[in-house]
């Protein structure tokens, strides 16, 4: 009996031993030396590596925890170190305190002593797992950059760029290498310059403008941009021509605003809302948001040029506005707003057939707030019309019209009092002057000549 109870004690000791030693030691043991890599996501936007760039990244490890992460690059056989750091454990049994976490590294091959070309980067991970005799799992990466330290070089082959206040120009350039984008800045408004017109896919071609309100002491600079971020600027010798703009007033009376408020959806105003301040809404908040997305137009264009000679005026009409008239806006014998007209009036018959002014894609056939039914064409490389007031589209978004071809008809829709085309032209975020468009003498001077010099 007694052998018995002391087989049976002793059995049961081996039990208790087991569970309170063995098995908690063969879980610890399954846990610590779990085989799952670290995760390392990086947010990488360009292969080019210019004078500086900065990568971000996240290196996660959710059951050991981070232990060591190791980047450095390697040119031309030699390594350099650009970040080596090392998380801390919360014990021997838990392993690593760092689950996740976000790091940069930052690449300045000028102070690195390292030259433009090739290189890779490599990133080292590793965890606080026990395997690889509790070195941890390991992650390892590759990634190819190209290092280009220096600006893409630009040659200006047009020679004369003389522009009025409100006009526009053509700039025709050269660059040696692939770029990522190019154009020219006009105080700071950027027109994109776009190549394929030339046998030499480096030939660049850039229609710029000048706002109506910017002068010769504004800067007109040639901009280009490499894939890796250094930047090329070129001063464009110019002449800017200055010019006075008419004054004129508009007279508002209330039979007018009676009229016209209606036809406009104005936010946070019901009917019972002085009327002037539904006119104030309109003609500034409003008349600013439908020049917006009208302008906004220049960013479908396409990448060739469309049209060939003069533009088209509307037939038979006489000129009821011009561009960049400063309006003032009379209520009862006062002052009560002032604005800047951007395009010109145009008025004929009643429900006039309004055509294309030359050949050109339709990017917008729709209603536009003060502008009413509107038009606007794609002459490609930035360069658009515009047709607003229209009391009937003919033409929808998409179709290809030829110079001449029908758009619609003369109207009062949108922000007028009788029957007209509003007619504008746009060089991509930029009103100007349509004169100069319809004019045979100013396109061959500023654009064809400039063309067929360098053909």
């Amino acid at each position: 009996m007694r052998s018995k109870n002391k087989k049976s004690v002793k059995k049961k000791f081996i039990i208790i031993l087991f569970c309170i030693v063995f098995i908690p030691v063969s879980i610890l043991l399954f846990i610590r030396f779990e085989g799952e890599k670290p995760l390392v996501v990086m947010d990488i936007k360009s292969e080019f590596i210019g004078k500086h760039l900065t990568i971000p990244f996240k290196i996660a490890d959710k059951k050991s925890g981070v232990r060591k992460v190791h980047v450095y690059i390697n040119k031309d056989g030699v390594d350099k170190i650009l970040l080596e750091k090392r998380f801390p454990a919360i014990d021997f049994v838990r392993g690593g305190k760092i689950k996740e976490t976000e790091l940069n590294v930052a690449i300045e091959p000028l102070k690195l002593n390292l030259s433009d070309g090739k290189a890779i980067l490599r990133i080292v991970v590793t965890d606080y797992s026990w395997r690889q005799w509790f070195q941890g799992n390991r992650y390892y990466m590759e990634q190819q950059f190209f290092i280009d330290t220096k600006p893409p070089h630009v040659s200006i082959l047009t020679r004369q760029h003389n522009i009025s206040m409100g006009g526009a120009g053509l700039a025709i350039y050269k660059i040696t290498e692939e770029i990522e984008k190019s154009g020219v800045s006009v105080g700071g408004r950027f027109f994109p310059g776009y190549s394929g017109y030339f046998k030499n896919k480096n030939i660049y071609m850039a229609f710029f403008a000048l706002n109506f309100d910017q002068d010769n002491k504004t800067k007109i600079i040639v901009q280009a941009f490499d894939k890796a971020g250094n930047v090329s600027k070129y001063g464009l010798y110019n002449y800017i021509k200055k010019k006075r703009f008419r004054r004129d007033i508009i007279k508002i009376s209330d039979r007018f605003l009676e009229w016209k408020m209606p036809e406009f959806n104005i936010e946070n105003m019901d009917e019972s809302s002085a009327i002037l301040d539904k006119f104030f809404f309109v003609n500034r908040k409003l008349r600013k948001k439908n020049g917006k997305l009208i302008l906004d137009q220049g960013a479908k264009t396409a990448k060739k040029i469309l049209w060939e000679g003069s533009f088209l005026r509307l037939p038979n009409a006489a000129t009821r506005a011009t561009f960049a008239d400063f309006r003032s806006y009379k209520y009862r014998g006062k002052v009560i707003d002032k604005q800047v007209h951007l395009g010109i009036d145009l008025a004929s018959v009643a429900h006039s057939t309004v055509i294309a002014a030359n050949r050109g894609i339709v990017v917008f056939s729709d209603n536009v707030g003060i502008y009413g039914k509107t038009v606007v064409l794609d002459h490609g490389f930035g360069v658009l019309s515009t047709y607003s007031h229209l009391s009937q589209i003919d033409v929808v978004a998409g179709q290809t019209l030829s110079k001449g071809d029908s758009i619609g008809k003369t109207g009062i829709t949108g922000l007028t009092g009788g029957d007209h085309l509003h007619f504008g032209m746009i060089v991509h975020n930029t009103f100007v002057n349509p004169i100069e468009w319809w004019d045979k003498k100013w396109i061959k001077n500023n654009i064809t000549a400039k063309i067929e010099m360098i053909k």
